[in-house]
């Protein structure tokens, strides 16, 4: 019988957003694949939990996906991870899953913490409807084409952005949404967790000048009618 894929939740910041259940399928599976495995290490050592883990990140997934599949076709339970958060969001395991469902590979989620939902119910901006974007395109004009996409939308918008990057997304968000509310998070879950709120030409006018720490969500309320 093939093995099964676990795609495993994992602490966005704070190690107690750690589920009972993941703790328990890491344990009991034969390899852990991680996009950091120096960071999972530490994940892993603080609950004294000692499995083999394997590297599965963009630049080598195309070599790394046929090797997962072949230990799961013979019977191994594989594990993965990625550095914070859900499997899947913003990072290359859509590839891995796909091509081990070709393969008649089970597919079982582990679910936890993520941060796009933890700043979207925070925000208070309406959550029934929203369109997760994940990061921007680093183009500009692809960027450009995009939010004069979005302009006429209804539907709430979430994005993640790094500290070096978020300066000049919020003024391009605040040329393609202002004066619309919006919310930044900061570093959820963790010790210097953080909201800001205001209008995005508000936001964007801020950090033109604020030194930017940590990761970021950006919700965004959608158009009114």
């Amino acid at each position: 019988m093939p093995g099964i894929l676990y795609l495993v939740a994992t602490p966005i910041g704070n190690l107690e957003d750690i589920t009972i259940r993941a703790l328990r399928v890491l344990k009991e599976v034969d390899l852990i694949a991680a996009e950091d495995t120096r960071h999972t290490g530490q994940l892993l050592k603080h609950f004294d939990i000692k499995k083999p883990l394997c590297s599965f990140y963009s630049h080598n997934q195309d070599q790394r996906t046929p090797e997962l599949v072949e230990k799961l076709l013979v019977g191994q339970q594989v594990a993965l991870v990625t550095d914070a958060g859900t499997p899947g969001i913003s990072d290359p395991a859509v590839i891995l899953v796909a091509k081990a469902l070709q393969a008649g590979i089970r597919i079982v989620p582990v679910p936890g913490a993520t941060a796009l939902i933890s700043a979207l119910v925070c925000s208070g901006l309406d959550p029934s409807r929203f369109l997760f974007l994940g990061f921007l395109p680093l183009k500009s004009g692809k960027r450009a084409k995009l939010l004069e996409s979005l302009k006429e939308g209804q539907n709430t918008l979430v994005m993640y952005e790094s500290p070096h990057r978020i300066a000049k997304t919020l003024s391009d968000l605040a040329s393609a949404f202002a004066p619309r509310p919006a919310v930044l998070g900061r570093e959820l879950t963790k010790m210097h967790e953080e909201f800001e709120r205001g209008d995005i030409a508000e936001l964007a006018h801020k950090y033109q000048t604020k030194t930017p720490r940590g990761e970021y969500v950006i919700v965004i309320a959608g158009k009114v009618e």
